[in-house]
């Protein structure tokens, strides 16, 4: 039976400026630090996947900042990995509270994009060059435009018929079918006119 290498703190950060034992100390902090730090992320919001990402960034910065001589064994390792797992942290959850900002706002102007193309498509479904324009986009656009809008299915069962990963797959592609359609009819003066006159 194999013996794990066991290390003290001072002996651990030696190992990991040996570029021999440099394994063996990566294998030691996963067995012994690897669930303290999970459990602090889990902890703080995180789920279990982000939990092991932090973890492994974690770890590559530790070896890093040893690398450079910039650990200063001001406090354990254990303590020390948490802190930098910490920051990891609150700069991933800064970073998708931006992310989660912006696709907000994104959602809010597609959203009263959409309803007036929806609109659109609702009243003028009887028109014959609606429905050329429409054929146009290709059949899973027109498909997916004729079930939500003409069907009124819910997104859920139009990704059970398309076989679409999830739901914001189809909306990603709801929307972008909806930017061609309206690409088609702003170069279409006929249609464009149309429009115009059943908005009167």
């Amino acid at each position: 039976m194999k013996v794990e290498a066991q290390y003290d703190d001072v002996e651990l950060i030696a190992a990991i400026g040996d570029s021999k034992e440099l394994d063996k100390a990566i294998r030691f902090i996963y067995q012994h630090y690897s669930e303290s730090v999970c459990s602090f992320i889990i902890h703080h919001g995180g789920s279990r996947q982000d939990a092991e990402d932090v973890f492994q960034d974690t770890v590559v910065a530790f070896i890093d900042i040893v690398a450079k001589g910039k650990y200063r064994r001001e406090a354990s390792i254990k303590t020390f990995l948490i802190s930098v797992a910490r920051n990891i942290w609150l700069n991933e959850i800064k970073k998708r509270e931006r992310a989660g900002h912006r696709e907000k706002q994104f959602e809010l102007g597609r959203d009263q994009k959409e309803t007036d193309i929806g609109q659109l498509i609702g009243d003028l479904e009887n028109k014959r060059q609606l429905r050329e324009l429409v054929a146009k986009l290709g059949e899973s656009c027109r498909k997916i435009l004729m079930l939500f809008y003409y069907e009124n299915l819910p997104m859920k069962e139009i990704v059970d018929q398309m076989h679409y990963e999830n739901e914001q797959v189809i909306r990603n592609k709801k929307y972008k079918c909806l930017q061609q359609l309206t690409g088609f009819i702003k170069d279409n003066p006929l249609i464009a006119k149309q429009i115009n006159e059943t908005y009167k």
